[in-house]
């Protein structure tokens, strides 16, 4: 089967597209034929041991796949041969085939696109863990969205909509604050080109934001979280644009707020009957359409090194998926 291969810590341009031999299912695991795989910003991460989890050489990134079950391994039940499904795997998606664990398969809802399938359960997981149970996001609070076009952010648009927040979208460019206007954000900034602060001093009346969701990182934390209210949570998620911020301490001690983090990988091993709840939920309010995933484009599998890329550069909306 084809594989794209990290075999040293590196740029995506450091990948290797190879035929590697045809996988045997392990008790308790499934063969899963994968027809999609998202593409997500830990990718990037992970190939250059920069993430929270380094695998052992070579290994396959992609952490999200969607698929058909080709083969089962001993001791399992609950699946069949030929089920459309789903799972979070942390890597070895980028890959014609991967070997999951029994525990970790999803069964795909009718109607359900493989695409869709394999785009929401990362960005929708996190930034729903975020909202509800890290900053118990209620009705009626305000919320900011950093990075709001990007996977995680424009997850956290949709489902800020759903809990009742008013949502303000921040984002680098014109075009992408347009897709989070359709997304259904209440408010826009471009920081490119605006005042960041003083926008969201005036749309808040002074008050601050209650919540700030945070996947980017860099010079605008400070800021968001110097624009937060009393008692306002600051939502720690990521860092896109390369930079740990650092943050002076006495703010949430003037603010009476919370700087929160949120660790998804690490949540759904600790915590596996919330996340089979979460993502209960999730696919549930994608099936009825409340939530639609944003695909924006598709690449083919040996596009591997030029989907990161595109990530990393920030060109991407939404969510992108490579296809075998």
């Amino acid at each position: 089967m084809k594989a794209i291969l990290c075999k040293q810590w590196g740029p995506p341009g450091n990948l290797v597209v190879e035929n590697v031999p045809t996988l045997k299912a392990d008790k308790a695991h499934v063969i899963v034929n994968v027809k999609a795989c998202g593409v997500n910003f830990p990718d990037t991460l992970i190939i250059q041991g920069k993430y929270q989890y380094k695998p052992d050489l070579p290994f396959s990134p992609g952490a999200e796949i969607a698929g058909i079950i080709k083969e089962l391994g001993q001791g399992v039940s609950g699946v069949g041969v030929g089920d459309r499904v789903f799972a979070f795997i942390g890597w070895g998606g980028f890959a014609e085939e991967v070997l999951v664990p029994v525990e970790k398969i999803i069964h795909m809802p009718e109607g359900m696109e493989f695409k869709t399938a394999s785009a929401f359960v990362m960005t929708y997981g996190t930034s729903y863990y975020a909202l509800k149970h890290r900053a118990q996001l209620k009705s009626g609070e305000t919320l900011l969205v950093l990075g709001a076009a990007g996977g995680v952010g424009l997850a956290a648009v949709e489902l800020g909509k759903i809990m009742g927040a008013r949502v303000i979208a921040s984002a680098s460019s014109d075009d992408k604050l347009a897709v989070c206007k359709e997304y259904g954000a209440d408010e826009l900034i471009n920081y490119s080109t605006q005042n960041f602060r003083s926008i969201i001093s005036k749309i808040t009346n002074g008050q601050g934001v209650d919540v700030v969701c945070d996947p980017v990182g860099g010079s605008l934390s400070e800021q968001a979280l110097r624009s937060t209210g009393w008692k306002g949570r600051f939502l720690v998620m990521g860092f896109a644009s390369g930079e740990i911020s650092k943050i002076p301490l006495n703010l949430p001690l003037l603010k009476g707020s919370s700087i929160v983090g949120v660790f998804w990988s690490d949540f759904i091993q600790r915590e596996k009957e919330a996340y089979a709840y979460i993502l209960q939920e999730l696919t549930t309010w994608v099936v009825q359409g409340k939530l639609k995933p944003l695909v924006s484009r598709i690449y083919p599998l040996e596009q591997a090194a030029l989907a990161l890329n595109d990530l990393v550069r920030r060109r991407v909306k939404g969510k992108i998926v490579l296809v075998p």
